[in-house]
């Protein structure tokens, strides 16, 4: 295919990879950076020699947070740590009143609906076509719970209709990122909870993960995973019942999984430095290229996933015999194109496929 303009930001950014090529697979779990290798290998050197920083450490995750904080558009007071986006829709979950209503997708990531689905209290899990979301949310919902890009398909809701409609009923939202910060633009403010594992298109270790809350859910959200992290000042935080827990978003924090956090810094500075704009053009180019040359319809909204029926399997077994890493989901094909792929990735899978 015909070379793509990439800015001197990208080919930069690019350039901190040292893998990448064959690699379709950012949608199951992202690459390392050079920085993030380096810091993680420079840790486990100091601890094996004795000499684990805990103030390192503790650093790590105010960095990360902030960063992340900044890839969406808010303040890190607002940025709560974790590990797991099924444990941050579970406390978004104790924040509903008993019987709630709660619309999802069909055929949403489970670690989205699960909490929901057994939080007990008679909460009630109904869900919708993605395309009729919006549509679906009527007087009475208490909440909508739906992933930015859907994991099985690649397909990118329309959020702005979700939010106005859940706006108009007085509904919560709660949107899991995990599959769109790193390539599609997000502005967190406009949701009441955003939750994002990193470990796929930030491509940080995996075992760090982010909740955003508006002041509306976090007044109403009770901090069930409380533990010494969310002490406000976690150090002190360590024994007992009386504990004095922080007064913004920090009262939500998990303990984190340190050597995780120092391997997220840096690549969450990486993607912080770049511009939303440019990398998403980067991956949708890539994946509108690929969708061409397979005569896919391009989706509604571009999408830097791509999917296509594959019931058996056959598809993604040419890719992994041609050496791509690629995936299936739900009895399709899945590629992802990310940053540190180039129009060499879109022909080098074509060819496999035999386009």
């Amino acid at each position: 295919m015909p070379a793509l303009a990439h800015s001197p930001a990208i080919d930069a950014a690019r350039r901190e990879f040292a893998g990448g090529r064959d690699y379709l697979a950012a949608c199951t779990v992202g690459l390392p950076p050079r920085a993030t290798r380096e810091a993680v290998l420079a840790d486990l050197d100091a601890s094996a020699s004795g000499r684990p920083d805990l103030a390192a450490y503790g650093a790590a995750v105010e960095r990360s947070r902030g960063l992340f904080g900044s890839l969406v558009g808010i303040g890190a007071e607002r940025v709560a740590i974790g590990s797991q986006t099924s444990v941050a829709a579970a406390t978004v979950a104790s924040a509903l009143p008993d019987g709630a209503d709660v619309l999802v997708p069909e055929g949403e990531f489970s670690s989205v609906v699960l909490p929901f689905v057994h939080a007990g209290r008679g909460i009630r899990v109904r869900t919708a076509p993605l395309r009729d979301l919006a549509e679906s949310v009527r007087p009475g919902t208490a909440l909508v719970a739906f992933s930015l890009v859907q994991s099985a398909t690649g397909e990118v809701a329309d959020a702005a209709a979700v939010v106005a409609a859940a706006a108009a009923c007085d509904a919560l939202t709660l949107c899991d990122a995990t599959q769109a910060v790193g390539w599609l633009p997000v502005e967190a403010s406009v949701f009441d909870a955003v939750v994002c594992h990193a470990y796929k298109w930030l491509c940080a270790p995996r075992g760090v993960s982010f909740l955003t809350v508006s002041e509306r859910l976090a007044a109403q959200m009770p901090p069930i995973h409380a533990g010494w992290y969310a002490g406000d000042d976690p150090w002190t935080s360590c024994y007992g019942g009386e504990v004095r827990l922080a007064p913004d978003a920090r009262r939500f924090d998990v303990s984190p999984a340190w050597q995780a956090f120092v391997g997220a810094a840096p690549a969450l500075e990486l993607f912080a430095g770049l511009e939303p704009s440019e990398l998403h053009a980067h991956a949708t180019g890539l994946a509108s290229a690929f969708r061409r040359g397979l005569g896919l319809a391009e989706p509604e909204r571009a999408s830097a996933i791509v999917t296509w029926d594959d019931p058996e399997g056959c598809e993604l077994a040419r890719l992994t015999a041609a050496g791509i890493t690629a995936s299936g989901r739900s009895g399709r094909a899945r590629v992802a194109f990310h940053i540190f792929n180039d129009e060499d990735d879109v022909d080098l899978a074509l060819a496999a496929l035999g386009h």
